[in-house]
């Protein structure tokens, strides 16, 4: 793919040299807004839900997209993808909060938490929560809170570790028989058997291998000892499943060279399968459900910054911004690669290598290693993209720097969607004891 037909797929392009983001002057955005702060475009969340809906409802039409909420949980992002038609998938109490307060109906919301407290079965069962368990030690203590609550035990569901993981990174790979997520294969007659005797009456099953991936044929083992489990199980209890839940994972290309993911390959190898083994077994008729959560909303956000500092110490170009792994924790935490451009794309035939380093008084705060860029300057903006995912939902305020703005693009109008943080709100819920007054 040219360099250019990539950066257009993400709501890029240069005008005039300067860098338009769904077709908004970025430059203009920075000197409104101020920097850092992140630019999401509800275009590009709305047609990416509707390419992924499309594809489904190609091959079989009862499915549901569960957006996965830990990837980006502001209300605005909800409130678009619920107008889609979207469900939800949470993995904590303050997701399931924050979709509630988002309008969100509880039966478009999945629980597919971990390692449970009763608190938090507690508040799912109050609020007609569907969970999604992680063991078969929590499935007693489930049952208890729907008799104490007077609830009736209708749909239960467990996650299944098929064993065959994947992701861009081994903290994200999420099967395998060392990894702590869901119950192995000799364990589910068990689980689901426990389930019947203990009242419940509607059953649905959960995969999820990894977050990231790219390669549809990643998919492909793990999917098909997946359904190798589902068939065991609904021919020893002959349970017909609500839906079988086959988890998220779905990536984007973070680098120009790098391909998107193949859908129609991603159907071949998971929907396809499933529709093939529905209508050869005693399945029912369950619905489909897949988890996608960066495919939906990482390229439709970038963070603007700007260049404070360009330093040559005699070995290696910095450039240093105003952003750091507060803002943007991936590329410390993970490796991860995250493109970065110039907002405004000077005509310049030279080119420097520089390491993009942020604010934090840490020397991992490097946000891009060895990027080629125009030469730059003290005060030019840079983009950093594809950061819809995991950018504000894993920051911080380390180093006490209050986490930025995020505004919404829609029709070419600026949407102010969460406030800037303060230094009044660095020392908000704190208390200080008498005797040090």
């Amino acid at each position: 793919m040219k360099y250019v037909d990539w950066l257009k797929q993400k709501g890029l392009e240069y005008r005039d040299s300067v860098l338009h983001f769904a077709n908004m002057n970025t430059i203009e955005i920075a000197e409104k807004f101020g920097t850092p702060i992140y630019v999401i475009s509800e275009e590009l969340i709305r047609s990416r839900y509707k390419k992924l809906k499309d594809l489904l409802d190609s091959e079989y039409k009862n499915n549901s997209i569960h957006y996965a909420v830990k990837a980006n949980s502001n209300l605005s992002i909800l409130k678009i993808l619920d107008s889609e038609g979207a469900c939800f998938d949470c993995t904590s109490t303050g997701e399931i909060y924050i979709c509630l307060k988002a309008g969100i109906s509880p039966n478009k919301i999945i629980y597919t938490g971990n390692m449970f407290t009763n608190d938090d079965f507690k508040f799912a069962v109050e609020k007609n929560i569907l969970v999604n368990l992680d063991s078969i030690s929590q499935l007693k203590r489930l049952a208890k809170i729907y008799e104490d609550l007077g609830k009736e035990k209708e749909t239960v569901s467990f996650r299944i570790n098929p064993e065959f993981g994947a992701g861009h990174h081994s903290h994200t790979i999420t099967a395998g028989k060392t990894i702590k997520f869901g119950i192995l294969d000799d364990q589910v007659i068990e689980a689901y058997s426990k389930a019947k005797e203990f009242g419940f009456k509607k059953f649905g099953t959960h995969i999820h291998i990894g977050s990231g991936i790219i390669n549809a044929h990643d998919f492909e083992k793990a999917i098909d000892k997946y359904l190798t489990i589902i068939m065991k199980l609904s021919d020893t209890l002959d349970i017909a499943f609500e839906f079988l839940d086959f988890g998220g994972g779905l990536g984007i290309p973070y680098r120009p060279e790098e391909d998107p993911l193949d859908l129609e390959l991603y159907k071949s190898i998971v929907l396809k399968k499933f529709k093939n083994i529905v209508e050869k077994g005693n399945l029912g008729e369950p619905k489909f459900i897949i988890e996608p959560g960066r495919y939906l909303s990482a390229e439709s956000s970038i963070i603007l910054t700007q260049i404070n500092t360009i330093k040559d110490n005699g070995f290696k170009l910095f450039a240093g911004i105003n952003t750091g792994f507060n803002t943007l924790l991936r590329p410390t935490m993970y490796g991860s690669y995250h493109h970065i451009i110039p907002c405004n794309n000077r005509s310049k035939e030279k080119t420097l290598t520089y390491d993009i380093v942020g604010p934090i008084c840490e020397s991992g705060d490097t946000i891009g290693k060895e990027r080629e860029l125009p030469e730059l300057e003290e005060e030019d903006y840079l983009a950093i993209l594809d950061t819809g995912a995991y950018g504000f939902t894993m920051s911080s305020p380390y180093n006490s720097r209050p986490r930025p703005a995020e505004i919404l693009i829609y029709k070419g109008q600026t949407f102010k969607i969460r406030e800037a943080e303060t230094f009044e709100d660095l020392a908000k819920n704190q208390e200080i004891p008498d005797h040090l007054k």
